[in-house]
């Protein structure tokens, strides 16, 4: 009977240690990860003409000026996450050359979100003042098949023009230095995606270092 006590103690114990290993691996506790991105302060940034540089942990960089001109509230809500740090160490998660390279999932697999989903400003969902052409080193939103559903995750085109994804999506700024990094990043071995069901999902995890937001005349 003591034996039994000590046996069932035991495994009670093994039980309770894989159960911690699990919560901290999922970063519910101790271990802060990608799910206290939405606990995340996100406060309004008010900047004029932002510039963004977007360091990767390999090496290189990307810089952006953003087009609040084009679509206002798709460039305030990426600079808001972007100060808060809500993109850093995340990945790009999907990349197909010649085409995109999609990242800013917090859980790094397509459907991840922010705290919020902002409008679809983009000429099919009602709001023409967006003409941006999506061409080779544009940033734009990525969404699922609601307008409205655009919420942190972002692509940059890498094919040198995309037509068909002018007007159905929100672009928002164009790429002003760095395109070998994008030309590298593009590049990334990739292998099977079965979510989207094509070769688009990198080997090895592409990850953004950070993500920094500038005001143009300080950059």
């Amino acid at each position: 009977m003591i034996l039994d006590f000590i046996s069932n103690k035991m495994v009670l114990s093994v039980l309770a240690v894989l159960l911690i290993i699990a919560l901290y691996n999922n970063g519910i506790i101790g271990n802060k990860g990608k799910n206290d991105r939405l606990e995340l302060e996100i406060k309004h940034v008010p900047i004029k003409e932002p510039v963004v540089e977007i360091k990767m942990a390999a090496g290189g960089k990307m810089v952006f000026e953003l087009l609040p001109e084009y679509a206002p509230e798709t460039v305030q809500n990426f600079v808001n996450l972007a100060h808060a740090g809500f993109y850093d160490g995340l990945t790009f998660h999907r990349i197909v050359e010649d085409f995109m390279i999609q990242g800013g999932d917090p859980k790094g697999n397509g459907t991840g979100r922010s705290y919020k989903t902002v409008k679809g400003e983009f000429a099919e969902n009602g709001f023409e003042q967006n003409t941006l052409k999506h061409t080779k080193g544009v940033i734009s939103m990525a969404r699922d098949s609601h307008p409205d559903s655009a919420s942190c995750q972002f692509f940059i085109v890498h094919g040198d023009e995309v037509p068909s994804l002018d007007g159905s999506y929100a672009a928002f700024g164009r790429l002003v230095a760095g395109e070998e990094t994008l030309d590298r990043i593009a590049q990334t071995p990739v292998k099977n995606n079965p979510d989207m069901k094509e070769v688009s999902r990198p080997r090895e995890p592409v990850i953004i270092e950070k993500i920094t937001v500038y005001e143009r005349s300080e950059y």
